[in-house]
């Protein structure tokens, strides 16, 4: 009797954990990913453009399916939430793929393109021709680039007027999100945000805190940040940091003594014509150099540490005129692959959620990066639809489920101070680790997939929250890149 009842409670048990396999398998189909070299599954769930009309519009929302490699998988799927505001999740599984290989043994991964973004009708602004170097840059060019951009998305189905705009939220997008994971078969999910994917985490843990087992939070961006407002003041800590660090390494500090004094004279004359290759075709170009168009470049050098090591020297060698490492580097992180952002998504979140609330930001301005940035999207989100948001959206409540936050002390535009902010809202279930010498970004740095893994294979809460972090804190900043002299030892 008791080897029958053993036998019965074991088919149970498997029976419980096919179910996920099989609505996975029946939901999609097989096929193939750039950047992924086994074949994997597809599918899409059709979402009511506005859910106040379920009978409108539809839209088709695109997701893929990397099989666990265990035949006798576990019910919990890991979903990775994109950044941007804009990217596509899809896009971006061939380079988060080696992340999650161990994971991946015994979980299915899961990559969702967010409405607006991808292949689920995206809001990409087919800008045409490159613009060059200066209308990349350019203020009142990319204001509008944006207007056109708004005023095409706004004809093209499923779009009716330009209002539909305003059904990009993250709100409404993790509604879709969880419309996934019901077509999947799957009771609870994982999830791993990066970036404004943190946002949309929390968001869904918001409206569906049943439904989730576990989060990882990689670059924390909370949804009271005001974006364009905090890009001044996190930027300013993280350049201000670069400046420290040079003055404190002796060999920075013999190549460049005055650093902090040719940053102040590069500024100061600005703006001024210059002729400058561009980073990616080679061609001579030349155009007015502002200082928006300075602290756009440096701003987005700070995202990467090792790119950001060559910013002394760009800067000096730009106080004396030499302008070719400095644009360079302004252009590598936007080249690097899987850094295209759907704009008109991008901006339906943002106008949405942070644009309103930018007159009562307190977040001070950066000495050197003031207001500029924040001044294109008000501009840009004047005339832009706005869709509702629920005030309950921008408080968190306490977390019943375990929460691995993870941020870098370099970072430029999500440093630690958001992140401990989100910690102490989410109470005890959450985990915050700082990588001190980490930029935008920490999964992929040293250790962390490894402590990703052990957070979300971990057998029970407890030990998910006990992880031994200390092995990112020994990760190194790296030096400042200094230039070998002629006749200089190699």
């Amino acid at each position: 009797m008791t080897r029958t009842l053993l036998a019965a409670a074991l088919a149970a048990l498997l029976a419980v954990a096919a179910v996920p396999a099989r609505a996975a398998d029946e939901a999609t189909t097989p096929c193939r990913v750039a950047g992924l070299r086994n074949e994997v599954r597809c599918g899409q769930v059709r979402r009511p453009l506005d859910p106040a009309r379920p009978a409108g519009p539809q839209i088709d929302v695109h997701y893929v399916v990397v099989p666990a490699m265990a035949r006798r998988k576990l019910p919990d799927p890991v979903f990775l939430l994109a950044g941007g505001p804009g990217q596509s999740a899809i896009t971006l599984a061939g380079s988060v793929m080696p992340l999650f290989q161990r994971l991946n043994n015994r979980r299915d991964i899961v990559f969702v393109d967010q409405r607006g973004t991808g292949r689920s009708a995206p809001l990409a602004c087919d800008d045409g021709p490159e613009p060059g170097l200066a209308g990349e840059a350019d203020p009142a060019r990319q204001f509008a680039r944006m207007a056109a951009c708004r005023d095409r998305l706004a004809a093209r189905a499923p779009l009716a007027a330009p209002a539909d705009l305003g059904f990009f939220t993250t709100t409404l997008a993790m509604q879709d999100l969880d419309a996934v994971r019901a077509q999947l078969g799957a009771p609870r999910i994982d999830l791993v945000g990066a970036s404004y994917g943190t946002r949309a985490a929390l968001e869904y843990q918001r409206q569906f805190p049943d439904r989730l087992r576990r989060s990882v939070l990689d670059g924390v961006a909370p949804p009271d940040m005001v974006l364009p407002v905090s890009f001044s003041t996190d930027g300013q800590q993280a350049f201000d940091s670069l400046l420290a660090a040079c003055e404190a390494e002796a060999a920075c500090t013999r190549a460049h003594p005055a650093l902090r004094a040719d940053w102040k004279a590069l500024l100061a004359g600005l703006p001024r014509e210059v002729g400058v290759p561009h980073p990616l075709s080679g061609r001579i170009e030349r155009f007015m150099l502002t200082r928006e168009m300075v602290l756009g470049a440096v701003r987005g050098t700070l995202y990467a540490p090792w790119i950001a090591a060559a910013l002394p020297s760009a800067l000096h060698d730009a106080a004396q005129g030499r302008f070719e490492g400095l644009v360079g580097l302004g252009g590598l992180l936007s080249a690097r692959k899987g850094m295209g952002l759907a704009m008109g998504m991008h901006f339906s979140v943002v106008c949405a959620e942070d644009a309103p609330r930018m007159a009562q930001a307190s977040d001070p301005p950066g000495a050197d990066f003031g207001r500029t940035l924040g001044a294109l999207y008000a501009r840009v989100c004047a005339d832009w639809p706005r869709g509702a948001v629920p005030d309950s959206f921008y408080r968190l409540s306490v977390s019943a489920t375990p929460v691995l936050l993870l941020s870098g002390g370099l970072d430029p535009i999500t440093p630690p101070r958001h992140a401990d902010r989100v910690a102490r809202a989410l109470g005890a279930q959450a985990r915050s680790v700082v990588v001190p010498n980490a930029g935008h970004g920490v999964m992929g740095v040293g250790c962390a997939r490894d402590l990703i893994q052990r957070f979300i294979d971990a057998a029970d809460d407890a030990a998910a929250l006990a992880l031994d972090t200390t092995c990112l804190v020994a990760v190194p900043r790296p030096p400042a890149f200094v230039p070998l002299q002629p006749g200089a030892p190699t």
